[in-house]
């Protein structure tokens, strides 16, 4: 199941990382400090999202 969360976690937490780059660039927030911190915000949650989803993946 590690390995699964794993897999997801490359599509998860790119997908919500860009999610968070393109929220703050929309909202104004262009610096490099700014689009650096939603990113890692959003690599950081996509772990227990991708844990959660693996989890009930493997259960059936």
């Amino acid at each position: 199941m590690f390995r699964l969360a794993l897999v997801l976690h490359l599509f998860i937490g790119s997908t919500l990382a860009g999610m968070g780059v393109i929220a703050a660039l929309v909202i104004g927030h262009d610096s490099w400090v700014a689009l650096l911190s939603v990113a890692a915000l959003g690599f950081l949650a996509g772990f227990p999202v991708s844990w959660q989803i693996a989890r009930r993946l493997w259960q059936g």
